[in-house]
C-alpha cells in the first residue's frame, strides 16, 4: 500500500456526500496487543469490519445532515495529529460501501444495495473458482437447533467437561501406545480400495462432529451461527459451518477456544473410537473406528492445527498473537517489499506497525506459501496414486487457478495499476530483468552437481567365521577382539558321535582290507566289488577326518576376530553352518555404497570428476576415494542392515525379510578404495556417505529430470 496523502484529487467525488452507518450495524470494542480496535458487525450478512479508533472517530460522526467534508474538517480540527487523510477517507468509505455498512439518504440506495450485494456474490463466486480446492456451498441455518440444544451443551463446555476430555484422551493415548504394532500394521491398508468407503464415512462423521464443535462453542459464548453447508475440500464433500460471529468476542481466549473446538471434539470422539477399536474383533465396526482415529490424527496435524493453512490453527494463532487478518497483511507485506525495494515506490507503506510485526508478516507469508505448495503437491500425488485421471484433472485446475490466473493479474497490475503510474517503466524493466535472470540461472548456468549414496566401511579382507561341522563348544582359544594370525585356533568343538563314527568307519576299513587280501588268494571274482567298497570307505574316512579337523576352528587369514557374545556359546551344541563371528583385516578398507536406480544415470552416463566419503559422526572429515568400481548388475541384498529403514537407514527394505537387509527396489553397488587419514579410525561396518562430484548441470534440467523420474516411477508412464 502507499502512504496516504493529506489531500486527494478525487476528494470532490465524496466531499458533498451525506451518509452514515446503517442503524443495524453493531459496534464492539476489542483490544489487540494493547491497541483498541472497533469492530463493526452487520448482523444481516454476518460480516465484520475492524477500525482503528481514529478511523472510527470519523465514521461515528457521519450523519445525514452533515457532508463528508464537514465531518473530515471537524476531525481535523479536533484531532489534527490522528485525523485520517482525504485519501484514507476515500479508501475507508469505499470499503464500508462494498461491505453494505453505509446508508445513503437517496431513493437509489436500495438499488445500489442490491447491486452491491450482487457484486459481492459475484466476487465470492470468483474467489471460489480461484480457490477451487476448497469451494463452499451454504445449505441451511442451524442457529435455532443450536439455541435449543445449548442447555445440554453448557454441561459439556465446562470445567467438568474439560476433565472428562482429558481423561478420555489420556486413556486413548495409553491404549494406542499399547497397541502400536497393530495400529501400524492396519495403517498399511488405509488407502486400499476396499477401505475407501469406510474411510470416507469416518471422515464425514468426524468432520460433522468437528463443525458442530465450532458451532456449539460459538453459541456458548454468545455468538450466532446461521450458515451450515458443504465444502468441496480437494473435490471431497465435507460439512462446514460459518462461526465468524466469534470474531466479535472481546476475549481472545474465547475466540481461540472457538477455533480449537473442532479439534477438541475430534480428539474426544477419536478417543472413544480408540476404545471401540481396541475392544472389537476385525470387522466393519472395528475398521470404521480405526478410520475415525486415522482421520482425526492426520487432519488435525496436517490441516487443522497447522497455522500455515487458513484453518483452525491459523485463526488461533492470529487471535493469540492479536494480529488480525494475519494472512492478508502478510501478503500485503510481501507486496510492499516488492513495490518499495524493486519497483521503487517510495510512498509504499508496510501494513506492519513495527519491525517485529514486519518480521512476523514476512516470515509467515513465505513459510505459508511454501507449505501450501508442499501439502497440495503431496495431496495431488496421493490422489493420483489411486486415481490417475482425477489427479491429472486436479493438477490442471490447480495450475490454472494458482499459476495462470495470478500471472494474468500480475500482468494487468503492471500494465494498468494506478500505483505504478510514475514507476511503471522501472516495474516492467525490473520484472523482465528478474524473469531473464531466473531463466538464465535455472536453465542456462551450470551449477555444481553431486550424487550422495549411503554406504558402509568394509575391510578389503574380511571373512565370516562359520562352523564347518556340528559339535559342542568346548573352549575358546582366542579372545574376541584380539589380533590373530593365519591358521591360529579360535575355538575348540567336541563331537562324541563323530568320534564313534570315525572309529566304526576305521574298523570297517580294516575288515574290507582283510577280505580283499583273502579274495586275492582264492576268490578273484570278489576283488572288484571289494575294491570299490574300499574306495568308498576311504572317502568317508577322509571326510570324517576333515570334520574332526574342523572341530578346531582356525583363522583363515590375519586380522582381528570380532565375535560379540561368543562366551555365551560355551557348552552349547552348534550345528554345521553356525556363524561365530567375523575376522577383519584392518590393513585396508573399502567403502561399499548403495546407489538407487533413479541415480544410476549419473553413474553410467555422466562424467564423475571426484569422489569422497564422509563418515557418520565425523562429517567434517573428508576421506578421498582413490579408485572406485561400479558393479553393473542390480543388487537386492544390502551390504549392511544398518542402511535399511528398520535400522534407521534410508533404503526401504521388505517387511518379510527377518534380517532387514533385502531392499524393496534393486540398486547398484559402488566399491571405493579408501585412503587412510591421520586421526580417522576406520572400523568395519561404520556407516557414511559417498559423494560423487559430477560435471556441472543447470538446475532446471536437473529438476525436470527428477520430476520425470518420479512420474515414471509412480505411474509407469
Amino acid at each position: 500500500m502507499t502512504t496516504p496523502r493529506t489531500f486527494s484529487e478525487s476528494w470532490y467525488r465524496v466531499a458533498n456526500q451525506r451518509l452514515c452507518l446503517r442503524p443495524s450495524v453493531q459496534v464492539r470494542r476489542q483490544n489487540f496487543r494493547g491497541e483498541c480496535w472497533m469492530v463493526l458487525e452487520n448482523p444481516v450478512s454476518n460480516q465484520f469490519f475492524r477500525l482503528r479508533p481514529a478511523a472510527y472517530e470519523f465514521v461515528a460522526r457521519l450523519r445525514p445532515d452533515r457532508t463528508v467534508q464537514e465531518v473530515w474538517q471537524q476531525c481535523l480540527e479536533r484531532f489534527p495529529a490522528e485525523a485520517p487523510s482525504q485519501e484514507s477517507v476515500i479508501q475507508l468509505l469505499a470499503q464500508l460501501y462494498f461491505a453494505n455498512l453505509l446508508q445513503y439518504d437517496s431513493a437509489a440506495d436500495s438499488a445500489q444495495l442490491f447491486e452491491r450485494y450482487q457484486k459481492r456474490r459475484q466476487r465470492e463466486f470468483s474467489l471460489n473458482l480461484l480457490n477451487i480446492m476448497f469451494m463452499r456451498f451454504p445449505l441451511l441455518d442451524p442457529d435455532r437447533f443450536l439455541a435449543r440444544a445449548l442447555p445440554a451443551a453448557r454441561l459439556v463446555i465446562s470445567p467438568l467437561g474439560a476433565v472428562l476430555w482429558g481423561l478420555v484422551v489420556g486413556l486413548a493415548i495409553k491404549t494406542a501406545v499399547e497397541n502400536f504394532d497393530a495400529l501400524r500394521l492396519q495403517s498399511e491398508g488405509v488407502l486400499a480400495p476396499a477401505n475407501l468407503p469406510l474411510l470416507y464415512l469416518g471422515l464425514i462423521i468426524i468432520k460433522t462432529l468437528h463443525e458442530f464443535g465450532h458451532a456449539f462453542f460459538c453459541r456458548r459464548f454468545g455468538g450466532e451461527v446461521h450458515v451450515m453447508g458443504v465444502m468441496l475440500m480437494i473435490f471431497t464433500p465435507m460439512p462446514y459451518v460459518d462461526a465468524t460471529s466469534s470474531w466479535g468476542f472481546r476475549s481472545r481466549w474465547q475466540r481461540s477456544l472457538v477455533g480449537a473446538a473442532g479439534m477438541l471434539v475430534e480428539l474426544f470422539f477419536a478417543g472413544l473410537a480408540t476404545f471401540v477399536w481396541a475392544g472389537t474383533a476385525p470387522g466393519t465396526l472395528h475398521t470404521l473406528a480405526y478410520n475415525m482415529m486415522f482421520v482425526a490424527s492426520v487432519s488435525t496435524v496436517i490441516f487443522n492445527a497447522n497455522p500455515l493453512l487458513r484453518f483452525d490453527g491459523y485463526y488461533m494463532l492470529s487471535d493469540l498473537l492479536e494480529i488480525p487478518n494475519l494472512s492478508q497483511r502478510a501478503t500485503r507485506q510481501l507486496r510492499h517489499l516488492g513495490e518499495r525495494y524493486l519497483f521503487g515506490l517510495k510512498r509504499s507503506r508496510s501494513p506492519a506497525e513495527n519491525r517485529r510485526e514486519a518480521a512476523w508478516f514476512t516470515a509467515y507469508g513465505l513459510t505459508s506459501g511454501i507449505y501450501r505448495v508442499v501439502v497440495f503437491a503431496g495431496v495431488l500425488f496421493a490422489v493420483a496414486d489411486r486415481f490417475l485421471i482425477l489427479g491429472i484433472v486436479m493438477a490442471v485446475v490447480c495450475a490454472i487457478s494458482w499459476v495462470t490466473v495470478p500471472l494474468i493479474r500480475f500482468v494487468r497490475y503492471l500494465a494498468a495499476s494506478p500505483q505504478l503510474q510514475r514507476a511503471r517503466p522501472r516495474a516492467v524493466a525490473v520484472t523482465a530483468g528478474l524473469a531473464v535472470v531466473v531463466v538464465v540461472l535455472l536453465g542456462v548456468v551450470p551449477f555444481p552437481h553431486g550424487l550422495r549414496a549411503p554406504g558402509v566401511v568394509r575391510a578389503t579382507e574380511r571373512t565370516e567365521i562359520v562352523g564347518r561341522t556340528s559339535g559342542q563348544v568346548e573352549a575358546l582359544l582366542a579372545g574376541p577382539g584380539a589380533p590373530v594370525k593365519r591358521g591360529q585356533p579360535l575355538l575348540k568343538l567336541r563331537n562324541p558321535e563323530l568320534e564313534l563314527e570315525l572309529a566304526g568307519t576305521r574298523a570297517r576299513s580294516e575288515e574290507v582290507n582283510a577280505r580283499l587280501l583273502k579274495a586275492r588268494d582264492s576268490e578273484s571274482a570278489d576283488i572288484a566289488p571289494l575294491t570299490q567298497f574300499q574306495d568308498s570307505i576311504r572317502a568317508q574316512l577322509e571326510k570324517l577326518a576333515q570334520d574332526q579337523e574342523h572341530l578346531t576352528v582356525r583363522a583363515p587369514h590375519e586380522g582381528v576376530w570380532v565375535a560379540p557374545g561368543i562366551e555365551d556359546c560355551l557348552g552349547r551344541w552348534v550345528n554345521r553352518g553356525q556363524t561365530f563371528g567375523l575376522l577383519v583385516n584392518p590393513a585396508a578398507f573399502e567403502f561399499v555404497a548403495v546407489v538407487r536406480q533413479e541415480d544410476a544415470e549419473a553413474l553410467f552416463a555422466r562424467r564423475i570428476e571426484a569422489a569422497a566419503v564422509r563418515l557418520s559422526g565425523d562429517s567434517a572429515t573428508r576421506l578421498p576415494v582413490a579408485k572406485w568400481r561400479i558393479i553393473p548388475g542390480e543388487q537386492r541384498t544390502l551390504p549392511s542392515p544398518a542402511l535399511g529403514w528398520q535400522a534407521g537407514g534410508e533404503i526401504p527394505v521388505t517387511v518379510e525379510d527377518n534380517n532387514a537387509s533385502r531392499a524393496v527396489e534393486p540398486f547398484f553397488e559402488v566399491l571405493g578404495q579408501l585412503e587412510p587419514r591421520d586421526g580417522v579410525k576406520l572400523l568395519d561396518g561404520r556407516s557414511g556417505r559417498l559423494r560423487f562430484t559430477l560435471e556441472p548441470e543447470p538446475l532446471l534440467q536437473r529438476w525436470f529430470k527428477r520430476l520425470w523420474q518420479l512420474v515414471q516411477k509412480r505411474y509407469q508412464v
